[in-house]
Formats: C-alpha cells, sequence, structure tokens
C-alpha cells in the first residue's frame, strides 16, 4: 500500500530535480554532446554566463576527450573565465579541401558541423555566441585556418599553432579581414613552415598563407611585435582592414602547442 501511494510522487521528485538540472546534465566535459551526428565537449568556467570561449580543434588522430584531458589548457581557460569547446572531427583527420586521400573540393563536411556545434552549444549552455574565438593545433590548426578563410565573422580572432591549409593555399576565401595570431617551431618537422608531402597532396607554406591573407586585407609591411614576457618568441605583425591584425610568432622549438600562447590570442583579441 506505501508504495503504490508514493511511488508517484517519488517519480515526480525525480523527474523534477533532472528536469531542474537541464541540457548540461546530459553532457560536458566529460560526456559527449551530440548534434547532427558529430559530437564535442564543453567545459565552463567558475562563475555566472553568458561565457566567452574557445572553440579548440584537436590534431590529427585527437579527439575532443582528449582535449579536455589537456589539464594545462582546461585551466587556462578557466582563468581566462572562458568555455573551452572542442569538437571531435569526422575522421582521424579533419575533412577539409585537399585533405589526402580524400579528393575533396571543399570544406562543407567540417564547416557544417561547425554551424550545427555553435548553434547548438548557445541553445544548450550560457555562450555568447559574439564572444568566441577559434584555435587549434597541426590539424587542428588547418581547420582554424579554414574557418579564418569560410567562417571569419563568426570568431573574434584565430589563433592556429603549427598547421595552416592543405596545397594549394585558397584564393577564393570569402570573409578577409579577421584578426590571426600564428605560432609555429622553426625545427617543426611533422608540419614544417614549407609544408611537405603527405599522400596525394602537400601541407601549404606558412609564409604564403599569412601573404594571402595581408594582401585580401590590404595589410602594410609586417613589424617586429614584442611577445608577452616569458613566451620566448619571434614576431611580426601587420595591420589592414578594420583595423585587423595578423601576426606571425616563430619559436626554436618542433611541433608543440603551449596554452600561454593561446591566453595571449586571447588576450589580444577579447581585450580590445
Amino acid at each position: 500500500m506505501f508504495n503504490r501511494l508514493f511511488a508517484p510522487l517519488v517519480l515526480t521528485m525525480l523527474l523534477s530535480v533532472f528536469a531542474d538540472a537541464g541540457p548540461a546534465l546530459a553532457c560536458g566535459a566529460d560526456s559527449d554532446c551530440t548534434v547532427s551526428g558529430r559530437t564535442y565537449r564543453i567545459a565552463l568556467p567558475k562563475g555566472e554566463g553568458p561565457f566567452p570561449a574557445i572553440l579548440y580543434f584537436h590534431g590529427y588522430g585527437g579527439s575532443a576527450e582528449g582535449v579536455m584531458d589537456f589539464t594545462a589548457l582546461r585551466e587556462t581557460a578557466d582563468r581566462l573565465g572562458a568555455a573551452l569547446i572542442a569538437m571531435d572531427s569526422a575522421g582521424k583527420g579533419w575533412l577539409i579541401r585537399n585533405a589526402p586521400r580524400r579528393g575533396l573540393e571543399d570544406s562543407d563536411i567540417e564547416l557544417d558541423a561547425v554551424d550545427a556545434v555553435l548553434a547548438d552549444v548557445t541553445k544548450r549552455f550560457e555562450i555568447d555566441p559574439k564572444r568566441i574565438m577559434a584555435a587549434g593545433f597541426s590539424g587542428g590548426a588547418m581547420m582554424t585556418w579554414t574557418l579564418a578563410c569560410r567562417r571569419g565573422a563568426d570568431f573574434v580572432g584565430f589563433v592556429p599553432i603549427a598547421g595552416t591549409f592543405w596545397a594549394p593555399i585558397p584564393t577564393d576565401c570569402d570573409n578577409p579581414p579577421v584578426d590571426i595570431l600564428h605560432f609555429h617551431g622553426t625545427s617543426d618537422t611533422v608540419v614544417p613552415l614549407a609544408g611537405r608531402a603527405i599522400g596525394d597532396t602537400r601541407q601549404g607554406n606558412v609564409e604564403e598563407a599569412v601573404a594571402a591573407f595581408r594582401k585580401a586585407a590590404h595589410h602594410g609591411a609586417p613589424e617586429t611585435v614584442d611577445a608577452p614576457e616569458g613566451l620566448a618568441l619571434t614576431c611580426d605583425g601587420s595591420s589592414g582592414d578594420d583595423g585587423t591584425r595578423i601576426i606571425v610568432c616563430l619559436h626554436d622549438g618542433g611541433h608543440e602547442v603551449r596554452p600561454g600562447w593561446i591566453a595571449w590570442g586571447w588576450h589580444l583579441f577579447m581585450d580590445d
């Protein structure tokens, strides 16, 4: 008798608790969010939203789960008061134009996925859609450059690290001018500054990509830029249409990413 009388009440209370928890209970930093067949993860900072965000793209063979396990990056985003959003690529690598053995003539597979994730994340969570920065490492930097080319208006800035387009460098980008802060190691042999052959295609030349974007946005000649103390970088930068900046920073290391570089990009683009 007791169970029959109170079971409906208990069920109602439990349903109420889960409803109040909202969609964030269903996914987050430790479990996948799914939209349009693609998965992503999100770590929210302390405090109250709406939050600005870093949309970060993993390298070849990586994952959104792996990004969330990158403790130093998680801690950096939290100190910045930023949500960290990480997507999973469609394959081991991002399926963008001229990707090896794919024969892709456009990047629509990944661009459509980014559009869906951004729409979903701003619906599920308290994310400010006007304050999102894109960043990525290696193959994820190629995705970041692709967004700078095709979705420039959707982000406050771009921080690609150790990667650029698959060759040839596109000449038909939709959205320059954009703000870009690019990092690369002069000893990088995985993605050299000049690129290298991979399968049936080739990594693009970083200097050519930067020059194309500078030309499109009518930048002047680059000048020396002082990096924040402690980052051990040699940088040059230029400015052009709409006050946009393109800064390239080199270090003497190899194929690596440091959260401090992303933090500098954040302050450079978000603090304006």
